[in-house]
């Protein structure tokens, strides 16, 4: 059969599968597990049939890697002729190591599973997973075996029972493939990128399209695309998309680092850039990669130095100048695109700027297959776990995420490893494993690049720390949880979500300590601004810096955007003179990024305050921060509660009674609640260690209990901090807000009204 090849998934590369639909199957009459030769235009290859991804039913696509695609010289969207392939089980195969693989001991058993189900051919290289990580010396996860030979001779199939032998001469003495010549192993394809098949397919789209077939561009009258501008963060794969679209269509690839081509010498910055282009163009079809653009195209207007000014001139005139480019493709890489010179924005040079974001949930588990697949896993290790787990991360983050994991996996075993020898024992190899707790111990020791300059690790706070207020905590539940977990039904209802809260009330009441619950409890991104933090002496600085932690929050949705103290850098405009108008500037900034031209896809902001007098009240209209939600002085039942929260895991005696006490507290709020426990905690403590000697105290250390006694010390030292002229206060507000929301309400139902 003729079949179109397409890119394997990434979990299931570099195992010699070849994924075909379904109906293409029967056709041939082939089940899961048989062999077929696929016979590409350079070359064929053996694979091992699995059945096809539900979506390519009915296609008539199979799907391999990019260790097939070389040995075939295939590429995607080529057709490939298919058919079942004859092979024998080898009952023996003889592989070569690299010379610079130094194992002692019998490594067959190893490379026989690592290989098992594969089909090989003498002279052929074979990426084998040893599990070694950073034992190896080489920089690639897998190591290039060759097989020296195969009895029977031919294509073979290695099985359970095959046995394995390792030849004495290094794989780099061992003759190619008779058929079809020595391929090498691709250095980066497709199947090792994860997260990213969309802004993938919009590269191949604009580079590999025009390359391999330009008639269609001829048949439609127009220029092929000429340039791709990648921008992102740092570590998302901008670079690695690149060299695995260069590597995939198997073009000349160069690229320019900046600084290199900087020289203090008038004119050979601009000879070196044009010397890149014409070797380019002499071997067309060709890509160009300019990696960090920014720093050799700043914008000309910004920027002081000559040199540069005629680096963007040179750059711009060998990208669209009078002289024909040829078919040579340019792609630039940036984290800064608003630095680099409009000049060079526009069609005809770089005619299409591709946005590769930090990846969402699915994308993180796909760059974790990617990264584990080499790696001999504990079947406890959960990776759709940490997926969930690593919000902010980028590729590189979890690239390094996977090799701390193995570094622990490899302190495990260095006690016995011997470092005075050269080679080390296959034995020690084989018990090697990445384990859960490998995981658990790197993953504290990374924090996300994407959120590094405001990122706060939410703290391990939920619901059941939270006492006392379960109305306030159903309002911000329905806010904020529950349009991330349940968008469908937003999308339904053609509501959208809330786009700000605003907590008000006494303080100590737990208003920060709510914020803290509903950013865990939301399984979000958590940024936590103090007020004061964003104010700078240098006019503009406090608005970028508002500017700053929107356009953050905005790339690594979902995210909550936690202000503290909001009251600090609100405030009412046309109040306060002595400010040199940082004040105003700083609400104008903050008014439009909540309710701008902008909008704020899945972030909400949580801004907390005990002055909602002084808040600009342009900030709290519908839009904005719309949802009101007073935190009050806890009632008997609120105080019972947050009282059980805090003597949770204190040693009582049987005299406490809690009810008694909460009756007894009016006007203490949760701040309060706590220090009377501390308190009265702190009283047994001192009373106990009075008491006993100092020898005696870890045999009686288990005696303790803190008594009611200690809870009347505890009351007498801790007075409630709001009385009822502060209480009276903020149920005033509370009315005043209630009030206006529902005279917005009514308005807003006159105007549907009226239209």
């Amino acid at each position: 059969m003729r079949l179109t090849v397409k890119p394997l998934k990434q979990k299931d590369a570099g195992r010699g599968l070849a994924a075909i639909d379904r109906q293409a199957m029967a056709e041939m009459g082939v089940e899961n597990g048989d062999y077929i030769v696929i016979e590409g235009p350079d070359g064929r290859a053996v694979a091992r049939v699995w059945p096809g991804y539900p979506e390519d039913d009915g296609r008539a696509v199979v799907r391999v890697d990019g260790q097939l695609r070389q040995e075939t010289g295939a590429g995607i969207d080529d057709s490939v002729e298919v058919e079942t392939a004859d092979v024998k089980p080898a009952t023996s195969i003889t592989v070569a190591l690299p010379q610079n693989l130094r194992v002692r001991g019998n490594v067959g058993p190893m490379i026989r599973q690592n290989l098992s189900g594969q089909a090989v051919t003498q002279g052929q290289t074979v990426p084998v997973s040893f599990g070694l990580g950073p034992l190896s010396s080489m920089s690639s996860q897998k190591i290039p075996l060759k097989i020296a030979g195969t009895e029977p001779s031919g294509t073979v199939v290695v099985t359970e029972s095959t046995e394995v032998e390792v030849s004495e001469q290094p794989a780099e003495q061992i003759a190619g493939a008779p058929a079809g010549g020595e391929r090498e192993t691709p250095d980066v394809t497709y199947e090792d990128i994860g997260g990213l098949d969309r802004e993938l397919e919009q590269v191949r789209e604009m580079i590999e399209l025009p390359m391999r077939h330009p008639e269609l561009f001829q048949q439609l009258g127009i220029e092929p695309p000429k340039g791709v501008l990648l921008h992102g963060p740092p570590g998302t794969g901008k670079t690695l998309m690149a060299r695995a679209v260069a590597n995939e269509i198997d073009a000349y690839f160069t690229d320019i680092s900046g600084p290199e081509i900087m020289s203090k010498y008038y004119g050979e910055s601009e000879e070196q850039l044009r010397e890149i282009f014409e070797e380019a163009e002499e071997n067309a079809p060709a890509v160009v990669f300019i990696d960090e653009i920014d720093s050799i195209a700043p914008e000309r207007g910004e920027t002081s130095g000559d040199v540069e000014r005629r680096v963007v001139a040179q750059l711009l005139s060998l990208m669209d100048g009078l002289n024909e480019r040829g078919e040579v493709v340019v792609i630039g890489a940036t984290n800064r695109v608003d630095a680099i010179d409009p000049a060079l924005r526009r069609g005809g040079r770089f005619d299409r700027e591709i946005e590769v974001g930090v990846p969402d949930r699915d994308g993180r588990e796909e760059i974790l297959q990617v990264h584990t697949r080499g790696m001999p896993l504990s079947e406890k290790v959960d990776l759709e776990q940490y997926a969930e787990n690593t919000h902010g991360f980028v590729g590189a983050d979890i690239e390094q995420l996977a090799k701390e994991a193995a570094m622990n996996a490899l302190r495990r075993i260095r006690p016995e490893l011997d470092l005075e020898e050269d080679e080390i024992d296959a034995e020690t190899l084989e018990r090697l494993e990445v384990t859960e707790d490998d995981f658990k111990q790197a993953l504290k020791g990374i924090e996300p690049s994407a959120l590094r300059e405001v990122f706060v690790e939410v703290p391990d706070v939920s619901w059941d720390d939270v006492g006392g207020l379960d109305q306030t905590q159903e309002r911000l539940r329905e806010t904020i949880q529950w349009p991330l977990e349940y968008p469908e039904v937003f999308r339904q209802m053609d509501m959208e979500s809330a786009k700000g809260v605003l907590m008000y009330g006494p303080p100590g009441t737990g208003k920060t300590l709510l914020a803290k619950a509903i950013a865990n409890e939301a399984q979000s991104n958590f940024i936590s601004i103090k007020g004061p933090e964003l104010l700078n002496k240098y006019v503009g600085e406090s608005e970028k810096g508002v500017r700053e932690v929107f356009e953050k929050a905005r790339s690594n949705a979902p995210t909550v955007v936690f202000f503290d103290e909001i009251d600090s850098i609100a405030g009412e405009r046309g109040r306060h003179s002595g400010d040199s108008g940082v004040g105003e500037r700083v609400v104008s900034q903050l008014l439009t990024e909540l309710d701008g031209l902008e909008e704020l896809e899945d972030v909400v902001v949580i801004a907390t305050t005990n002055r909602p007098d002084l808040i600009d009240p342009a900030l709290l209209r519908p839009g904005r921060l719309d949802r009101h939600v007073h935190v009050p002085v806890p009632d008997e039942e609120g105080r019972r509660k947050i009282f059980e929260v805090h003597t949770r895991d204190k040693p009582l005696a049987s005299d406490v009674d809690l009810d008694s006490i909460a009756r007894r507290t009016e006007g203490y709020v949760g701040a309060d609640i706590e220090a009377v426990c501390r308190e009265a905690s702190m009283a047994a403590t001192r009373e106990f260690i009075e008491s006993v000697d100092p020898e005696e105290i870890d045999e009686s250390v288990g005696n303790v209990k803190v008594t009611a006694d200690h809870f009347e010390q505890a009351l007498e030292e801790v007075t409630p901090s709001v009385d009822e002229e502060v209480k009276e206060r903020y149920e005033a507000i509370e009315e005043r807000f209630g009030k206006r929301d529902t005279e917005l309400e009514e308005e807003e139902k006159v105007g549907r009204t009226f239209q």
